[in-house]
């Protein structure tokens, strides 16, 4: 196998193809050769495990999930990387690429006919700009998977870990743990890619909960209420919530004391418990989600 960590072979191969990256696609492919070797292994590959990659660039980390795992599928939207693939690739029998959009592809079909009988998690490499669609994606679609192991900004990386209750929460991280648990694995410099992104990675790691963090009644009313909760960061709720459901201030501080929170409080300071809580006291309110996949 090629060393594809080293910045001669790459170039080397990337002008063979005549490949250029994709401001707009956010290609930078990794080149210090510790990082996918350890996402491998803490993202879950190993004998009889399958693992869906999304995006492959030029095969590194597709290499170091095939080695561990039973299977590799690796969905990659720019069709001018599979030529690429194959040379780099050529080696291994238990890969298949998808030239595709993740967000298009039926992920539970492709799992039904890619690996049955295996346990599966996913491993990737994210583009910064899409990354919390990606993954509310794959959460939304409730996949039979184990875990979600992916590289991102380190700020974004903070935002999608950040605990209840403190500073760095938002709405995507309130939205992640009601299917899983997040935890920060390692970080990742900017010197560790090419070409270098003006900013430093972290890799997370997504464990899915067996049943969501709270319940309700109304998924999509609970994803809208922590919308409207952290819509306008610095006022209480009552502000941010009669906004968002276009209802009295009133009504809503008398669904906040129905729900047992404090009129005066604003959304970073709420737990799950009391995300869930104001959700079912705007369901008997007359209420209801619109389905739909969320966005912070």
């Amino acid at each position: 196998m090629q060393n594809l960590s080293n910045i001669s072979v790459i170039r080397d191969l990337l002008t063979r193809y005549g490949f250029t990256f994709s401001k707009a696609l956010g290609q930078n492919f990794l080149i210090n050769p510790s990082v996918c070797p350890r996402m491998a292994e803490l993202g879950g590959a190993a004998p009889g495990t399958g693992m869906i990659e999304i995006g492959a660039g030029i095969g590194v980390l597709t290499a170091e999930l095939a080695k561990r795992a039973d299977k590799v599928v690796c969905v990659e939207i720019d069709s001018r990387l599979l030529p690429i693939l194959d040379e780099t690739l050529g080696e291994f029998d238990n890969i298949r690429i998808v030239n595709d959009d993740v967000l298009k592809v039926d992920l539970h079909r492709l799992i039904e006919e890619e690996f049955a009988g295996m346990e599966v998690a996913v491993c990737a490499n994210l583009p910064y700009y899409i990354t919390s669609p990606i993954l509310m994606h794959l959460l939304e679609e409730k996949l039979p998977i184990r875990s979600i192991t992916v590289m991102v900004q380190k700020e974004a990386a903070a935002r999608l870990t950040a605990e209840p209750g403190t500073r760095e929460v938002g709405a995507i991280s309130i939205a992640l743990r009601y299917y899983c648990t997040p935890s920060v694995l390692f970080q990742v410099s900017r010197g560790s890619f090419m070409p270098a992104p003006d900013v430093d990675s972290t890799v997370i790691r997504l464990d899915l909960l067996p049943e969501p963090a709270v319940k309700v009644r109304d998924e999509a009313l609970f994803f809208q209420t922590v919308k409207a909760a952290f819509s306008q960061r610095r006022k209480t709720l009552p502000n941010c919530v009669s906004g968002f459901f276009r209802l009295p201030k009133g009504e809503v501080t008398a669904l906040l004391e129905a729900a047992g929170i404090p009129a005066t409080a604003r959304a970073e300071q709420l737990s799950m418990e009391q995300f869930g809580a104001l959700c079912e006291a705007l369901y008997d309110h007359g209420l209801r989600g619109t389905p739909g996949a969320f966005s912070e």
